[in-house]
Parts: structure tokens; C-alpha cells; sequence
């Protein structure tokens, strides 16, 4: 127990130093990789919680590919970023107004879980044994059954999101040179190909 106590806190206090670096880190790569080591400590501490599943998902999907994505966009795209921060302070008032109220809903939520009558009933619940359901048994029932209909709307959000990327960036500009497959491979040798006879000592 103690050495678990302790692992909590040195992923807990590893994965607060990495979120505040991610956003005070200048150079944008920089917060990338802080991000990848917060998700890694993020991991450490699903699996201190016996939640295996969710700390594989975070290691697989979000450090070795949504994380890696960020780094390649980052460091491909020449974004100028002494630009976008002169428009930050401009911003500032309604980035706090926002804040204000997402923090404010949080709040809510919070109050009306406490004064619930129902959360002693909830938080007595039995549940099972962790020999008999896995973790991973465990939140696939919970998923596809009780929050199918949730499962589904959000993968629908997600293919909005990303027709939408497409659409965004999809770019017809003229003038821009296209490669066309069946051009080059209809042509003819006697199209592409000359021989000629070059005299010695003579260019062609």
C-alpha cells in the first residue's frame, strides 16, 4: 500500500507538472511532447486504479497516434506563431468569460451530485468481483448497453468532424500541376523516347 501511495503521487504530481508545461512550453513541440509524457503518466495512473484497458487505449491511440499526428502537423506546418499570440491578450476577456462559466457548470454538477438523494444507494452499490468481470468485460457491458445510444452519437460527431477536415481542406486552385496515371501510361514509346546518333567529339 505504501509503495502504491507513492506511485500515485509521482504520477500525480508528474502529470500537473507536464499539463502546465503544455501551455507555457514557447516552442510548440515542446508542448507536444510534454503532452505525450502526461498522457504516459495519465496511463500510470489508470493501472494504480485497475483500469488496464483505458491506461492501453491511452498508450496506444492517444501517444502513438493523436499525439505523434500533433507532432508531424507541428513541425511540417510553418505557422508563425509570434502572430497568433498577438491576438491573445485581445482574446483574453472572453477566454475568462467562458471559463468562468464552464466552472460555474462544474460547480453545478458537483452540488447536485452531493445533494443527490440517491448517491448513498449509488455509492453502496454492489459490484462484482474483479476475479469474475475484467475491467475490460466490465466497460464494454457498460458501453454497448447502457450508453449504446451515446457510443453511436459520438461516433457520428467524429465523422462529421473529420468530413468536414476534408471538406475544409480540400482546395481546387488552378494552375497546379496534377499527376495523371492514365496519361502516363497510355504513351507510346515513340512519344517519350528519341535516338540519336552523337559523332564523337560532339554534343548532341
Amino acid at each position: 500500500m505504501i509503495l502504491q501511495g507513492i506511485a500515485f503521487y509521482v504520477f500525480a504530481a508528474l502529470l500537473v507538472a507536464s499539463g502546465v508545461m503544455v501551455i507555457s512550453a514557447r516552442n510548440p513541440v515542446h508542448s507536444v511532447l510534454f503532452l505525450i509524457l502526461a498522457f504516459f503518466q495519465a496511463a500510470g495512473l489508470c493501472l494504480l486504479m485497475g483500469a488496464e484497458f483505458i491506461a492501453m487505449i491511452l498508450v496506444i491511440v492517444y501517444v502513438g497516434a493523436v499525439a505523434v499526428l500533433f507532432l508531424f502537423v507541428v513541425m511540417m506546418l510553418d505557422i508563425n506563431f509570434r502572430e497568433l499570440r498577438k491576438g491573445a491578450m485581445e482574446a483574453l476577456p472572453l477566454g475568462a468569460l467562458v471559463g468562468l462559466i464552464l466552472l460555474a457548470e462544474l460547480a453545478a454538477v458537483l452540488g447536485g451530485w452531493i445533494v443527490a438523494p440517491n448517491v448513498a444507494a449509488i455509492a453502496g452499490a454492489p459490484t462484482p468481483a474483479i476475479d469474475q468481470v475484467s475491467n475490460t468485460q466490465a466497460l464494454g457491458r457498460l458501453m454497448y448497453t447502457q450508453y449504446v445510444y451515446l457510443f453511436q452519437a459520438s461516433g457520428i460527431v467524429l465523422l462529421i468532424a473529420m468530413i468536414g477536415a476534408i471538406v475544409l481542406t480540400l482546395r481546387h486552385r488552378p494552375g497546379v500541376r496534377k499527376q495523371n496515371i492514365g496519361a502516363q501510361i497510355s504513351r507510346r514509346r515513340e512519344e517519350v523516347v528519341a535516338i540519336r546518333k552523337v559523332t564523337t567529339g560532339e554534343g548532341v
